[in-house]
């Protein structure tokens, strides 16, 4: 089977798309033959932008002249270099401008939420994760557990799909925190989850796990830069994500943290606490009490890394110019076009929910047979996605540089592969 029976061609699509310019702001890597790879693997790896060079040299440029007065010296000095990414970030996901914090690692930033949002009490101690949840997150949740003294058999609860599903009904999960919420501390779900690509009702879930007394956080590692978020508006207590897949911002760069207001200026509950979340105006006077600035900056541990930030920068100022109901509203649209060219093929299963808003920029497709020798044809011929044991090929079209030429060239090619394989 070939994708021809559809109603507009990829290059009439293309021509139309409003976001098309977007492109070319970033590096394409390159076939043996030099035209460019069909990347569709921005889910695991954003790629770089263009413009990353400039910025990160620009603190390089800084680090040569200025030396330690580039703390307070240069186009942009360190020492408030995360507050250039403040206001973006908190556009971002729908957050006000202090419950929003760029610093650490994703798992390093979930077990600083975990400190002191997990409260365990005899009667109020499970935490709830999805079936299949990134295994960071999983191995962080249960050394969490362990560290309370409780087994994580009794108290790490895995929500499953229906029988013969492959992913969560809303209903389901709002059934089952009315029913068993009152023994919940945490519930922590991937805003989408990484191997199905679904994309959960955050505002839904956080409604119902807080009507049951639940503190309710997410893991947004595929979910920022990739859904419109209003966690703010939403009530979600807190969340995690990463920078270098949706965000481009590099291998391992900065993460991001969110903490609801309403919590900004506690400090009845327990946090691993560093010097960079002091009180700014007395930081420096290196007294012993620690003084936590209110809001999400409070939980900051170390001084930033500002060549990461620096390369988060350049990618955040293109997802402000872009706008995220912009790129929404394009993804939808590539991963319909992607489904509608895959569906008649019957050697495939798409595990990913049909409903577009019920998906993230991502179809996971489920080979039959020759998984992974179809796989690594794929790849040799110049279609970079991404694999996950066992047969499942995750493909993500990134709004801001892929086309719907991409998704036609990998569709057509998948589609023959699997007919011949």
């Amino acid at each position: 089977m070939t994708p021809s029976r559809i109603q507009r061609s990829p290059n009439e699509l293309d021509s139309s798309d409003p976001l098309a310019r977007f492109r070319d702001l970033f590096h394409i890597p390159l076939r043996p033959d030099g035209s460019p790879v069909v990347y569709l693997c921005g889910n695991s790896l954003g790629l770089q932008p263009k413009s990353v060079r400039a910025y990160v040299n620009q603190v390089l440029d800084d680090w040569a002249s200025h030396a330690v007065e580039g703390h307070f010296r240069g186009k942009h000095p360190w020492l408030p270099y995360h507050e250039t990414l403040t206001r973006q970030t908190a556009e971002l996901v729908g957050a006000t401008a202090r419950e929003v914090v760029v610093m650490n690692s994703l798992t390093v930033n979930l077990h600083l939420m975990l400190v002191s949002f997990y409260r365990p009490t005899r009667e109020r101690h499970r935490i709830v994760i999805e079936a299949n949840a990134f295994p960071s997150d999983r191995y962080a949740l249960e050394s969490q557990v362990r560290f309370h003294g409780l087994d994580p058999a009794a108290s790490l609860v895995e929500l499953h799909p229906r029988k013969g599903e492959r992913t969560l009904r809303t209903t389901d999960i709002l059934e089952f925190l009315g029913r068993e919420g009152s023994s919940v501390a945490v519930v922590m779900l991937g805003g989408v989850n990484y191997y199905t690509g679904q994309a959960f009702d955050m505002e839904a879930i956080t409604r119902a796990g807080q009507s049951a007394g639940c503190i309710v956080g997410f893991d947004l590692a595929h979910a920022a830069g990739n859904l419109v978020l209003r966690l703010h508006d939403w009530g979600v207590d807190f969340a995690i994500w990463c920078s270098y897949k949706y965000l481009n911002a590099g291998p391992g760069s900065t993460a991001g943290c969110y903490v609801h207001e309403r919590h900004a200026d506690r400090t009845d509950f327990p946090r691993f606490a560093g010097w960079w979340g002091h009180n700014k105006k007395t930081r420096f006077l290196m007294g012993p009490d620690f003084d936590p600035i209110p809001g999400a900056e409070g939980w900051q541990l170390s001084n930033p890394a500002i060549l990461p930030m620096a390369a988060l920068r350049a990618s955040m100022d293109i997802f402000g110019e872009a706008g995220m109901q912009s790129l929404r509203s394009k993804s939808e649209k590539l991963t319909g076009y992607l489904e509608s060219l895959l569906l008649g093929n019957l050697s495939l299963d798409l595990i990913t929910p049909r409903d577009p808003t019920q998906r993230g920029a991502q179809l996971s497709v489920q080979i039959r047979n020759n998984a992974r020798t179809i796989f690594s044809t794929l790849n040799d011929q110049g279609f970079i996605c991404d694999w996950r044991e066992p047969d499942v090929i995750r493909v993500a079209p990134v709004p801001l540089y892929n086309t719907y030429d991409d998704v036609y060239q990998f569709a057509r090619t998948i589609n023959q592969k699997t007919e011949t394989g």
